[in-house]
C-alpha cells in the first residue's frame, strides 16, 4: 500500500521552538511513532535545514526566507511540485489556490479581534490571509471552544467545519530540592494583551508588604506599540527587583518555575495560553485575569482577578507570596485540571482530521 503523503509547513521549528514551533513538533513525534507510522510520509517543508529528524519525514529545503513570501511564493510552488495528498498549516495561514485539501490551525485571531495591538500592514496582511485560509480550507483546527467561536464568528465560518482540539501539556523537569522563593514569575512572549506593565505596577505594591520579592519576566517582547518594561520598572521604583530576561533555555526556566512562588500571567485575550499550565504542574500558584478562555481551560485550579485591577492583583500576589497554603484548595485541584490535556490525544484528533480530508 503507497504511504498518504502529508506536506507540513515546518518552518516554526527552525531556531529556539516556542508556541505553534512546540505545538508542531509535539504532533510531529507522535504521529511518526504510531503503531501505523509506515502508512504514512510526512514531507517537511522549511527554508533551511531542521535541526530535527524524526522517522517517516524528507526535509524538502526551499531556500529564502521564513516570510509571507516565502509561504506564498517558493511554499507555493514547492508543494505544487510534489504534489502530497494533503496539507497540513500549524501556524494560521496557507499558500493561496492549493490544488490538495488541506488543514489549518489557527491558534486564535488576535489581529482581527484586537487589530490596536498589531502594526497595521501586519494586522491587514495576517487577517486577510488567515480569513482566507480560514474559508478554503477542507477543515479547521483550533485550540479552544473560545476560538472556534470566534473564528466562525469573524470569518463566517460554519461550526462544522472548526474542530476544538486543545493543546497538549507536557510537565516540565522541575528541579527536586530546590526551595521556593518570594519570586514572582512571568514566562512567555511578551505581547500587549498580556499586560505585563500591570503585573509590575502589582508587583510595585505587593512588594511594599514583601520587600524582599523579586519579579522575573523571561520572553522576547514583541509588543506593539512598544512597551517599554524597563522604564514601567523604574517609574514604580522597582528596577532594581524587576528582571527582564528574553528567551531563557528550558534548564533555566525549569529551575525559575522551581524557585517561583507564585506564576502570574494578566493575558485578557488568549487561544489557549500553556505556561501557566507547566507553572500548576511544578506546583506553583498562578494568578490570571479572569476571562472566558481562562476559564475554560484552567477552571478552578487558579486565582483570578479583574482586567486592570492592579491593586487587587497585588492582594493576590502579597497573599501567595507571604502565605503559601492560602493557594492549597487550588493546588490540590490542579491534577484533575491537567489530566484534561494531553498531546497524545491532540496529535490523535489533528491527524484523524488530516486522513478524513483526503478520504473525502
Amino acid at each position: 500500500m503507497t504511504p498518504l503523503r502529508i506536506g507540513i509547513d515546518a518552518r516554526e521549528l527552525l531556531g529556539a521552538r516556542t508556541g505553534v514551533g512546540r505545538y508542531l513538533g509535539e504532533l510531529i513525534s507522535r504521529w511518526t511513532s504510531r503503531a501505523d507510522a509506515d502508512s504514512r510520509q510526512f514531507l517537511l517543508y522549511a527554508p533551511e535545514p531542521l535541526a530535527v529528524a524524526w522517522p517517516q519525514t524528507t526535509v524538502r529545503v526551499a531556500p529564502g526566507g521564513r516570510g509571507t513570501w516565502w509561504e506564498q511564493t517558493t511554499l507555493g510552488t514547492a508543494i505544487r511540485r510534489d504534489r502530497p495528498d494533503a496539507f497540513f498549516a500549524p501556524a494560521y495561514t496557507a499558500p493561496l489556490r492549493l490544488a490538495m485539501p488541506f488543514v489549518v490551525t489557527i491558534h486564535d485571531i488576535s489581529f482581527s479581534r484586537h487589530p490596536e495591538w498589531f502594526r497595521p500592514r501586519e494586522r491587514v496582511r495576517r487577517h486577510l490571509l488567515t480569513r482566507s485560509a480560514a474559508r478554503h480550507a477542507s477543515a479547521v483546527v483550533t485550540v479552544s471552544d473560545f476560538s472556534k467561536r470566534e473564528i466562525a464568528d469573524v470569518y463566517g465560518i460554519p461550526a462544522t467545519r472548526i474542530h476544538a482540539i486543545h493543546n497538549g501539556f507536557t510537565a516540565r523537569s522541575c528541579p527536586a530540592g530546590i526551595s521556593p522563593e518570594r519570586l514572582v514569575l512571568f514566562a512567555g512572549s511578551i505581547f500587549n494583551r498580556r499586560r505585563v506593565p500591570d503585573l509590575i505596577a502589582a508587583f510595585s505594591i505587593a512588594s511594599r508588604s514583601v520587600p524582599d520579592a523579586r519579579l522575573v519576566i523571561a520572553g522576547d517582547n514583541r509588543t506593539w506599540p512598544a512597551e517599554d518594561l524597563a522604564g514601567v520598572a523604574t517609574a514604580h521604583g522597582v528596577r532594581e527587583r524587576v528582571a527582564l530576561r528574553q528567551y531563557v533555555p528550558d534548564e533555566e526556566l525549569d529551575a525559575l518555575y522551581a524557585r517561583a512562588s507564585v506564576f502570574a500571567f494578566l493575558s485578557e485575550y488568549e487561544g489557549f495560553g500553556l505556561t501557566p499550565l507547566e507553572a500548576l504542574a511544578c506546583r506553583v500558584p498562578v494568578v490570571v485575569l479572569d476571562t472566558e478562555v481562562a476559564r475554560e481551560i484552567y477552571g478552578d485550579s487558579v486565582t483570578y482577578v479583574r482586567r486592570g485591577d492592579v491593586k487587587g492583583t497585588a492582594d493576590a500576589l502579597v497573599r501567595l507570596l507571604t502565605s503559601p497554603q492560602a493557594a492549597d484548595p487550588q493546588m490540590a485541584r490542579a491534577p484533575a485540571v491537567l489530566a484534561r490535556y494531553s498531546w497524545d490525544t491532540a496529535a490523535e484528533r489533528t491527524l484523524a482530521i488530516i486522513d478524513g480530508v483526503v478520504r473525502q
